[in-house]
């Protein structure tokens, strides 16, 4: 019996190291399953990023994107390669970057058309409130409403009221249908009650240049274009459309100031990331972007090109994008605003 007795006892015991020992590995692996995806977050980025530009080379969103790029591989710590995807207005760049792997080696550059191209178009590749995640809204330029001197109006105030006298008798130029120029004019003209006739034009250059050869009596377009003219006497700047007077247009109001405060509009472009992409990358590409944004040498260059660095977060951009969508619904909607 004491020799039964015994090989139970060494079997009990071998029984209990046994469970120990599985106890000691479960333990271990729950620890490192833990702390892997934070091994594997601090590892990101571990190779190449690419912005999706859904814009030809050389316009604004491009510009922006080049602009930004050297200062964020060197926040990252990896090369950041640019990627021109133009087609539609940009839904087919956009509709490319939706459908890439939520892992953040795929960021959009967005601008504006990103809000408003669900309604412009009769047919879009995503969905504005659900294929993307935001990182940081990068910049916003207003539009700027232009005469010329020889019109005899120097406000806002002052168009209205001659618009008001002549009901459809003036026209006004924009780089093109449903660009922000134009969206702008026409909330501008629902919030006024006054008509003016859109004469669309393939660029702001041209649309600048047929205000200046009397082709148009009002231009909405961007201030880099309008600035020099200004400058040179040939344009009186009326209001910029954005919230803040712009640095280098110290004398022209904004919407607001000039009396119509529910026209503000502005651009902006902004990077994001396919849906699902996880928080920890995206909070970690949007430090990295808002410190970009913070540098001084940063922001006065993109201030000479005629965009004001923002850095507006993940959670204040999403805002925007939310309030946007339908806003400019209502307005291509009621201003019967169609692409072509």
């Amino acid at each position: 019996m004491p020799s039964a007795r015994r090989g139970m006892t060494k079997k009990h015991q071998g029984n209990n190291d046994m469970n120990r020992l599985l106890l000691r590995f479960v333990y271990v692996a729950t620890v490192v399953g833990l702390a892997l995806p934070n091994i594997v977050m601090a590892a990101f980025p571990d190779r190449p990023i690419t912005i999706v530009v859904p814009f030809a080379p050389g316009g604004a969103n491009d510009v922006v994107a080049r602009t930004i790029q050297q200062p964020l591989a060197e926040a990252l710590g990896q090369p950041i390669v640019v990627e021109n995807r133009g087609g539609a207005g940009g839904s087919v760049g956009t509709g490319y970057a939706a459908r890439q792997k939520p892992d953040g080696y795929t960021v959009l550059m967005a601008a504006t058309g990103y809000a408003v191209n669900p309604s412009l178009y009769h047919k879009v590749h995503y969905d504005p409130l659900k294929d993307f995640d935001m990182i940081a809204e990068v910049t916003t330029f207003p539009v700027i409403y232009a005469v010329r001197p020889d019109s005899g109006v120097t406000s806002i105030k002052e168009l209205i009221a001659y618009a008001k006298t002549r009901p459809g008798g003036l026209n006004y130029s924009t780089p093109g249908a449903g660009t922000l120029p134009h969206l702008a004019a026409e909330l501008l003209k629902l919030n006024t009650g006054i008509n003016m006739v859109h004469v669309p034009f393939p660029g702001a250059a041209p649309a600048a240049q047929a205000l200046l050869s009397k082709t148009v009596d009002v231009a909405s377009i961007s201030i880099s274009v309008a600035k020099p003219q200004i400058d040179s006497g040939n344009f009186i700047g009326l209001a910029v459309s954005g919230g803040e007077r712009w640095p280098e247009l110290p004398d022209v109001p904004t919407i607001g100031e000039a009396g119509v405060p529910a026209a503000l509009a502005d651009t902006w472009q902004g990077l994001m990331v396919p849906s699902g992409t996880p928080k920890d990358i995206i909070d970690r590409l949007a430090k990295a972007t808002i410190d970009v944004l913070r540098r001084p040498d940063v922001r006065d260059k993109l201030l000479k090109i005629g965009f004001h660095a923002t850095g507006r977060g993940p959670d204040d951009f999403r805002k925007r994008i939310v309030e946007e969508v339908p806003k400019w619904k209502n307005v291509i909607q009621k201003a019967r605003i169609t692409a072509r």
